[in-house]
């Protein structure tokens, strides 16, 4: 298949982190692409990655000494979740669930299939598209809450802003990507920040402490952002790779997962704070 990639490939090596990841811990968030000749993207795809295979994947994970895993369904398929599902059944679904994409179009057998394969939530992508519209939000709320699923966002801070008055209102748990999309450089005392911590003020909303796309190099302005949220909810804090880093151009900008995993360490000095996030959390939001 003779693809332009937009982007460039994970490190094919990963460095060590200072200190390995305790067993149990989970990576809450990364993707899986290709082989494109099994699985092809959509056609309406917002930009093109690189193959980023299941082997490259367990590389990284165990030099950071990740043993569970959350597949998250990438807006490069669109709803066609057979490559999220496809990576759940050959790790397992001992050691590993998905967030898949799915509209109204879904029909109640498709979305029981999903959940039997290790499906545990839905994801509204409304930075890159491709995905399901966010008006459908309240609709499939309603249809996979008797699943037991949650619904994950992806989107600007002020857009969350503008939607959390209809967000506190969905009957299922929810989980803020990418440290809820705020922009770091606003600081921790920023609107958007607020925003998102009165989300985690009502008890169940989670959110995942992969932020780097909130920021910029050298990324201080993470920490005390991460802070905030680890002192507002430990026990709704999530952490992921976000594996194989898709908004990186060149390969001198892509960051290393070994430095993603030492970061979270220096946000979170408490070794048991940090377990909950790496094990407890998402062993409990992903039914592990």
């Amino acid at each position: 298949m003779d693809l332009t990639y937009t982007c460039a490939p994970a490190n094919a090596v990963t460095n060590p982190p200072r200190q390995r990841a305790p067993e149990g811990s989970c990576d809450s968030h990364f993707h899986i692409f290709g082989p494109y000749d099994r699985f092809p993207m959509s056609e309406t795809r917002p930009y093109t990655p690189p193959p980023a295979l299941i082997a490259h994947y367990l590389d990284m994970a165990k030099t950071l000494g990740l043993t569970r895993r959350v597949v998250v369904q990438a807006s490069v398929y669109g709803t066609d979740n057979a490559v999220t599902m496809d990576a759940v059944a050959q790790f397992g679904q001992d050691s590993a669930r998905a967030i898949v994409v799915v509209d109204d179009a879904a029909s109640p057998a498709e979305l029981r299939r999903l959940a039997d394969e290790g499906a545990v939530g839905v994801r509204f992508n409304a930075v890159s598209g491709n995905g399901t519209p966010v008006d459908q939000l309240e609709s499939l709320a309603r249809r996979v809450a008797d699943l037991g699923w949650h619904i994950q966002l992806y989107m600007k801070g002020d857009v969350l802003m503008a939607l959390a008055p209809r967000l506190a209102q969905l009957p299922v748990p929810l989980v803020l990507d990418h440290m809820a999309g705020v922009k770091a450089a606003d600081g921790p005392e920023g609107a958007e920040l607020g925003a998102a911590l009165r989300l985690l003020d009502t008890g169940r909303v989670h959110v995942k402490l992969c932020g780097y796309r909130a920021s910029a190099a050298p990324y201080a302005d993470l920490t005390p952002i991460a802070r905030r949220f680890v002192a507002a909810a430990p026990e709704r804090c999530v952490w992921g790779t976000d594996w194989p880093h898709t908004q990186f151009p060149t390969p001198a900008e892509m960051l290393d997962d070994g430095l993603l995993l030492d970061w979270l360490f220096d946000w979170v000095p408490d070794e048991a704070t940090r377990h909950r996030i790496l094990v407890e959390n998402a062993a409990k939001l992903c039914g592990f």
